[in-house]
């Protein structure tokens, strides 16, 4: 059993985005979230998630009565941590999240680290072998050793330090978690038909997925290969790291009459344009949204849509299920919903 520590302000996203990576992911405590496996590396890939750690314990939202808790448990040999020898060295990571429960996390480190160190472990807060992770949030405290901690490296692809650069943008950490909700890593094929400047088909590429992305503009289509050329094809933009990449390509098209073959990706990822960005006028929109929605589930059975209005109606109306919906205010003017839909199974 596994526990993860989620960010952002709709701990419902963030368990959505983590099912990604890990098998049975409810909810516990407000910013916790347990898990019965994981895969670790596609926990690195998380946008939501910043951590996760294999559970030892879980009790009440006090120090004394995690202190008691790790007294007891059995801090024994597991497949994928060894921490059982005295020769291990630790550190010790409290934290209250959002500062709710009035814990002090300074005192919870040093009480937790005193029983370690009484059960035979050298401290050393620099460089450790092993982290134990104290979580305290709601009425819960969890307690386990740190297996994987998320990259956190999406300030290194911000839109306007793209070769290619427009307004409204998405930004990649948001990117990130839509392409993780479509279901986005290797051997899966992502499809954005609507790409813009390319920001969901550089995150999903990176997670490894071979990316396809469209657009009615060429002006469009031909800066997002420009960006992906960058991030994904080895240029100066692509992040500095062993992680393996997907293919990717880019046409020009009409999302409404797409040029690819029924069912041929695993998923489509759009932002339907809106706000004075976009060109088009809003009483085309509603059709618009329907053919590229329609277009959608002929070629993929999944589908994430963003959109600054519930897409709800429409989507049903031309055959998809509406699994989740999640809003996120951005500011004043705009709030943005995120439709996770599906087709029925059997079609």
């Amino acid at each position: 059993m596994y526990f993860l520590e989620l960010g952002g302000e709709d701990d419902a996203f963030a368990a959505c985005e983590a099912r990604n990576a890990a098998v049975g992911v409810e909810r516990v405590a407000p910013g916790v979230a347990t898990a019965g496996s994981i895969q670790p590396a596609r926990v690195a890939g998380l946008a939501y998630t910043h951590r996760v750690s294999r559970l030892l314990a879980r009790t009440d939202a006090s120090v004394e009565s995690a202190r008691a808790a790790l007294r007891a448990v059995d801090l024994g040999v597991d497949r994928e941590r060894t921490v059982a020898d005295a020769e291990s060295t630790i550190a010790v990571r409290a934290r209250d999240v959002h500062g709710a429960t009035g814990v002090s996390t300074r005192e919870a480190e040093r009480e937790l680290g005193a029983v370690l160190v009484d059960r035979g472990f050298a401290v050393d807060l620099d460089d450790p072998d092993h982290e134990l992770r104290a979580v305290f949030s709601g009425d819960t405290c969890l307690l386990g050793w740190l297996a994987v901690e998320s990259v956190r490296d999406y300030g290194d692809r911000k839109p306007t330090d793209r070769p290619f650069f427009q307004p409204g943008g998405m930004a990649p950490l948001d990117a990130r978690a839509l392409a993780n909700i479509a279901g986005a890593g290797p051997e899966t094929r992502v499809l954005d038909p609507m790409c813009g400047t390319g920001g969901v088909l550089i995150e999903a590429g990176l997670l490894g997925a071979d990316v396809v992305g469209s657009d009615a503009q060429w002006k469009m289509a031909r800066g997002t290969q420009t960006n992906l050329d960058a991030y994904l094809g080895g240029g100066d933009g692509r992040p500095d790291n062993d992680r393996a990449v997907g293919t990717y390509d880019v046409t020009r098209a009409d999302a409404t009459a797409l040029p690819f073959r029924d069912d041929s990706f695993d998923a489509a990822v759009f932002d339907v344009p809106y706000g004075r960005q976009s060109k088009v006028a809003r009483h085309e929109l509603r059709d618009l949204v329907s053919g590229a929605l329609s277009e959608a589930r002929r070629v993929a059975p999944r589908a994430v849509v963003v959109a600054d209005q519930p897409l709800r109606e429409v989507a049903v109306s031309v055959g998809w299920r509406v699994e989740e919906l999640f809003e996120k205010r951005v500011h004043g003017s705009l709030t943005r919903y995120s439709h996770v839909l599906t087709r029925e199974s059997g079609e």
